[in-house]
Order: C-alpha cells, then structure tokens, then sequence
C-alpha cells in the first residue's frame, strides 16, 4: 500500500478534506460533550445509579477493543472505507441510544455506538498525518482544536437546554444530521490511492482482548459491593481477565503479523507516550465522569448548570493544543507534556476539596485548569508517536494511542464506578436521617431528577447530597494518583531530545 502524500494534493484538495474531517472530529465532540451534561439527568429519569458508571465503561470498553482492528485494517485497506464505516455505525447506534427505555437498553445500545467510535477520531488523526508534514501538523493543530474549542461553546449548553425543553433522548438525535454531512463530504471529496494487500485479521487475538478487558471491569465494578457478587466468582474473573490478556500479549508476542506490535512499546518515545496517555485518559474520564453527578447531586444543579460548569473543560483543551502546537518545535516534547500533566495534577488536587458549597465558578475555573492539562499534554503525544514510526506503521500506531487513553478511562471510570457504590452504600445505612427508608439509594435518583427532588423532606435531602459528596470526593483521589503517576513517567521515563520525523530530524530546541 502507499501513502497518499501530501505533496501530491492540491490546495483545494487539501481544503476540502480537511473540512471533512473537521466534521467528523465535530461529531465525537458533540457526542461527549452533550451526553456527558446529560447523564445525570438519564440517571434521574431511568433509574439505576449503581449502573452510572457502566454508561461510560461499556462505550470505551467497546471504542477501545475495536481502536487496533481498525487501525489494521486502515492499514491494509485504506482509510477511507473503515472511516465511513464507523461513522455510520456510530449513528446507527445513536439512534438506537435514542430510542431506549430502561438502563440496560440504553447500555446496551451505547456499546454498539462504541464500535463505530473506535474509528473515528484515530483514522481522522491518521489521515491528517498522511496528508501534512510534521511542522503542517503541529500548525493544524490549532485549526482541529477549533473544532473542539467551538464544540465546547456549543455542546454543554446545547446538552442542557435539549434536556430542559425536550427530553434526554433527543440529546443522541443531535449526532444524525452532522454524522450525514460528515459522511457526504467524506463520500465526494476523500481520495486516496491505495495497493491493497490482503492480511489476515487477528479474530481470536479480539476476542481474547475484548474478553479480558470485560473481565477486568466487571471485576473493578463489582469490588468492595456490599450485595454484589461473591469472593470467588470475583477472583474467577479477575484470574480470567489475567488469563484472557496473558494469552493475547504472548500471542502478539509470537505472531509474524501481530495486530498490535509489541516492538512499538519498546521504544521509549511511544511506549511510554501511550502510559502518559493511559493515565491522562483515566483522570480525563474519570473527571468528566463524576464531576456531572457533584453538580446535579450535592450542588443541586440541574443540566444548564453541568453544561456551564463543565464547558470550560472543553474549551480549556483546544487552547492547550494551540498553545501545545506552537511550543512543541521550540521546546520539544517532553516540557510541553511536563507541562500539562502538572495542569492535570494540580485540576484533580483541588477536586478533593470539593463542598456542595464550593461557588460554581471555582469549580469552572478548576474544570479549565484540567481541560487546559489535557491539550497540552495530547498534542506531543500523537505527534512525536505519527513522527517515529513509518507509513506502514502509522495508522496502528495512531489508533494504539487512542487505545490507551480509552483504555485508561475505561478502567478509571469502572475502579471510580467500584468505589462510588461502596461508598455511598456505607453512607447512606449510617445517615440517621434515612433510617427506614424503604429504599436509600433508590433515593438518589429523585435527589438528581431537579422535579423529583422537590418531593424530598429538607433532612433526607441534606442526608442524601451529604453521603453523595464525600463518596465522590473520595474517588478524585484516583484522579490525583493518575495525574501524579503521569508527571513521574514523563519526568523520569520520557527522553530528552528534538523533534523528529520519520526519516528526517527537525532542528533541535534552542
């Protein structure tokens, strides 16, 4: 297969691709930015709290196992099918996710939206690294990060006031009409000159990754229950989750055309870029996860006020990336990362003193601190990964990134998701003001339903959002821990050095 060089585009060419994938970034910015000011409210209306955590894990449980298979067959085929592929996919499940009536449903459907996610922002960023050079890259950024730095404004608010007017379920049906004209532009304007070569796809080496990641967050889930599965069925599946990834990486290990080479974590640049990222995507996810249902629980919030607290977390990542872009040629890498997993740090740090008191825009200007950690460190991540690897090697390599910061907040939300349920189940049996309640932590759901709540006695309520507080404020801990991890790794693990590109050396950082 060749790479469809840059040079051999034409300016118009160029421009409208890039438009295309403009669109399609806009489409899993929206999609997370406007859910994520929803959730609550899902929770709320359907029910099931303890299965809040699953509405999260079970879409990068499924984005996640999917990223290397796509990035393979990107590889082998070409960018352009797989990319229409799940785009499309990601709309059927969107309408699906629309439709749905109970929290099984909704979890259900949110894992078919996952399959087509996985291929989405990593082919779009595989694609923008074949068609612009490393210094094209680095400006671009800016120009990408718009897309998101725009979805920002628009998604939270957009998320919270389709809930107040609407309902929850039209929050899903905002992705069909972008989702379309995403895919016509891809459609008419993406052109791409490719050999195909046909390679084998590692079907067991999926099935084993998918089985294990399941294992291990069904096991995260359900630790530390106080009416959830026993001691040994847990260590069954914590012993199958061991087992089902140790048979994977050994069979990576021994394959002559591994779907997920194992040669590329060696490398210290890309190796340890995908731990940073990994912890990154665990403190990302887990923030933006949980700080929702602080809002709407203890600070009595309703969407609207999610949507403007959290905004600031969007908006604060493309200005890091913009700012990243420009630094990353003058400075190199590894300060830039430095630079903003402190951000990460710091934004988690100040979480653990969260109050239903704390003023709301205290608690924004946290959100941009971490928003603002995020970009900076993302951007020299995937560049300096694209920049030491071959064309061949691109588009895995790209999606194994995307694979480990997915990974990170699958395994960060399900542990947060664990902890939270104890918790609040410790909490809620020693309130004095919940003793015979038919249901305590059925309860939380009316405290996060701004309707329900009203029907609330002041004494439950004030017992309600008090055992929710400390329960959340306790999970930031493995935010922090994540953040801290990452600051170490880049500190001590990542290497010094210029900038690089395959093939050639950009000139060191004065």
């Amino acid at each position: 297969m060749q790479p469809a060089s840059h040079s051999t585009l034409t300016r118009r060419q160029t421009t409208l691709i890039t438009v295309a994938l403009m669109l399609s970034i806009a489409l899993a910015a929206l999609d997370a930015l406007v859910v994520g000011t929803a959730m609550p409210t899902i929770v709320g209306s359907l029910g099931g709290v303890s299965l809040y955590s699953w509405l999260v894990a079970v879409y990068l449980l499924t984005s996640t196992t999917t990223v290397p298979v796509y990035g393979r067959l990107a590889d082998m085929y070409g960018r352009k099918p797989i990319f229409l592929f799940g785009i499309g996919l990601f709309l059927v499940g969107s309408a699906l996710c629309g439709l749905s009536q109970s929290m099984p449903q909704l979890i259900a459907f949110r894992a078919i939206q996952g399959l087509g996610a996985g291929a989405v922002q990593p082919i779009a960023m595989t694609i923008i690294g074949d068609i612009f050079s490393v210094e094209q890259r680095a400006k671009m950024q800016g120009l990408f990060s718009g897309v998101w730095g725009i979805s920002s404004f628009v998604g939270p608010p957009l998320g919270g006031l389709i809930v107040a007017t609407l309902s929850w379920h039209w929050i899903f049906y905002v992705n069909l009409p972008i989702g379309i004209v995403a895919l016509a532009f891809i459609v008419l304007f993406y052109r791409e000159r490719v050999e195909h070569h046909a390679r084998p796809v590692d079907v067991t080496g999926v099935l084993l990754l998918t089985g294990g990641i399941t294992a291990l967050l069904l096991a995260l889930q359900e630790t530390g229950q106080t009416e959830g599965l026993s001691c040994l069925t847990l260590a069954l599946l914590y012993a199958s989750a061991a087992s089902l990834l140790g048979v994977f990486i050994w069979g990576q290990g021994h394959s002559d055309d591994p779907m997920v080479p194992l040669d590329l974590f060696r490398r210290p640049v890309i190796g340890i870029g995908y731990l940073v990222g990994f912890l990154a995507g665990l403190a990302q996810f887990g923030v933006g996860t949980y700080v929702p249902l602080f809002i709407q629980g203890p600070m009595l919030g309703t969407a609207l006020t999610v949507g403007t607290v959290t905004a600031p977390t969007s908006i604060g990542w493309p200005i890091g990336s913009v700012v990243s872009g420009r630094f990353i040629l003058r400075v190199g890498y590894k300060r830039v990362m430095l630079a903003g997993v402190a951000a990460i740090s710091i934004g988690a740090g100040c979480l653990l003193f969260l109050t239903s008191d704390t003023p709301l825009l205290v608690l924004a200007a946290v959100n941009g601190v971490i928003g603002l950690g995020l970009g900076l460190s993302a951007t020299p991540i995937i560049i300096a990964i694209q920049n030491a690897v071959a064309w061949k090697q691109r588009g895995v390599a790209t999606a194994l990134n995307q694979f480990s910061r997915t990974m990170g907040g699958a395994v960060g939300v399900a542990l947060m998701g664990s902890l939270l349920n104890a918790g609040l189940a410790a909490r809620l049996a020693s309130a004095s003001a919940l003793v015979g309640q038919p249901d305590p932590h059925g309860l939380i759901n009316d405290l996060l339903d701004p309707a329900a709540r009203l029907a609330l006695s002041p004494a439950v309520a004030n017992a309600l959002r008090a055992a929710l507080a400390v329960s959340l404020n306790n999970l930031f801990f493995v935010a922090v821990g994540a953040g801290l991890l990452a600051l170490l790794a880049t500190l001590f693990l990542f290497p010094d050095g210029s900038v690089e590109e395959h093939g050639r050396k950009i000139p060191p950082p004065t």
